[in-house]
């Protein structure tokens, strides 16, 4: 095109409109492919920890290459947003290259070459992926030596002020495990929590971005398709994982992440009225940008009571959504650079009310494995069959006491067991306490509403 304006002197709309018609037919065709091998990689995931690097970066990846050096990732707020945007239109490499040679392509090729020669770099290998197995790297408590040498002053004198008068050997005892526990939440340095899918989709956003920077008159189209593919992965993970009880969508969803669920089924799933509709017919332009409704691989275990309901499962598939919507927004101003500035709204809102909700999943994904991890309709029986007559003062708690602490020790001991395989991030690890907290309160407060109770 670039070449054709120069030879010409004309802007020649009508080629150019043309050529933008193509284009956009082209990359609906490539973006339809691309989502239905999505569905089937989300359909046969198993939701294992794909063992990147702990300095992993999406610009590691041969898609991104192109934007190792783009000062819109690199300093994000060193610039304005009219210096970015003036810049990032004249960071495609052909441009670059017509602005260093003075601006015209025939004076520059005219003792020889062409404008359609284009130097890559010959390395195109990766070093992503990590050597050495999680347990070494993870299982820190196992590798602690007894002595308690290493434990800060700061830490000892916390505990002497927690635990005074107690004697010098459950003090001792008590500081060790404690010291362990705090060691193994502490743990810095982890690798991003990935699987092999969440990989394909950052690719794809690489490939798409790079049709982004050459074709400009179809960038927006190209967005919008990129968050097609963070929908799907959202709607799938949720799909999975978080919709298997009605209360779920009641106590721990906000209205936000409701809205966005409706939006994604709505726009982007295919049900079945559709398919029942549309059988033996051409399909419509709205039928063809939808996709089937996943289901979850068989392989996937999500009902062993000694895996915690498949927490480890549970845990890669929502911190793995967790760093996808962070990727999405590292690239944020890129996008923002590359579409027209009416567009920009769109995507804003998309920032405001989509990607923001990937964290907010996590707490109908984990409540679920607290809803069953803890008999609490158990607790609830021995709380109503307690006699509350008051005739004497007991000098011992009752037994439901009892039944709630060991059944806490047995989750937290199974969490312990489960973090061995997979990391469970701070966040996630809080999540899960606040639920058990909360449903444990509940059951408290409906043991105690109880006639008996008032007697």
């Amino acid at each position: 095109m670039h070449v054709g304006e120069e030879f010409c002197g004309s802007q020649s709309e009508a080629l150019q409109e043309s050529i933008n018609k193509q284009s956009v037919n082209y990359f609906r065709n490539y973006h339809r492919t691309r989502m239905d091998e999505l569905h089937l990689f989300l359909e046969n995931e198993g939701w294992e920890l794909c063992p990147v690097k702990t300095s992993f970066t999406i610009l590691q990846l041969q898609e991104f290459k192109f934007l190792r050096n783009s000062p819109l990732l690199h300093s994000r707020t060193s610039k304005t947003q009219d210096e970015e945007t003036s810049q990032s239109r004249d960071s495609s490499p052909t441009k670059q290259k017509a602005a260093s040679d003075g601006g015209s392509f025939f004076l520059r090729y005219l003792h020889g070459g062409n404008p359609f020669n284009v130097e890559t770099e010959e390395d195109g290998t990766e070093d992503i992926m990590e050597t050495d197995s999680f347990e070494c790297s993870y299982s820190l408590d196992q590798n602690e030596s007894s002595s308690d040498d290493d434990i800060a002053d700061e830490l000892k004198q916390d505990y002497i002020d927690e635990i005074a008068g107690t004697s010098p050997g459950k003090w001792r005892a008590s500081l060790k495990h404690s010291s362990r526990r705090a060691s193994w939440k502490a743990v810095v340095g982890l690798p991003p929590l990935v699987t092999n899918t969440t990989l394909t989709v950052l690719r794809l956003f690489g490939k798409y971005i790079q049709m982004m920077d050459v074709l400009r008159s179809i960038a927006f189209d190209v967005t919008i398709c990129m968050s097609q593919l963070f929908d799907f992965y959202l709607y799938a993970v949720y799909t999975f994982f978080a919709s298997g009880m009605s209360e779920v969508n009641e106590r721990t969803m906000s209205n936000k992440l409701r809205t966005t669920l409706r939006r994604i089924t709505d726009n982007l799933i295919l049900s079945e009225n559709d398919d029942n509709a549309n059988g033996h017919q051409v399909a419509s332009p709205g039928r063809r940008d939808k996709v089937p409704h996943p289901h979850i691989s068989p392989i996937v275990d999500l009902m062993n009571e000694h895996k915690l309901y498949g927490l480890a499962e549970r845990v890669v598939a929502a911190e793995s959504l967790v760093y996808l919507a962070k990727q999405f927004e590292f690239l944020q101003p890129c996008l923002e650079s590359m579409i027209p500035v009416q567009k920009k709204a769109f995507l804003q809102q998309f920032y405001s009310q989509t990607v923001s909700t990937a964290a907010e999943l996590r707490k109908p994904v984990y409540r679920i494995v607290a809803a069953h991890a803890v008999d609490y309709e158990n607790i609830h029986q021995q709380m109503t069959a307690v006699k509350w007559e008051i005739k004497e003062i007991m000098s011992q708690h009752n037994a439901y006491v009892d039944i709630i602490l060991r059944e806490f020790q047995v989750f937290s001991m199974r969490l312990a067991e489960i973090s061995k395989r997979v990391p469970i991030p701070k966040e996630a690890y809080n999540v899960l306490w606040e639920h058990c907290i909360r449903l444990a309160s509940r059951t408290f407060v409906e043991g105690y509403s109880t006639d008996s109770c008032f007697h």
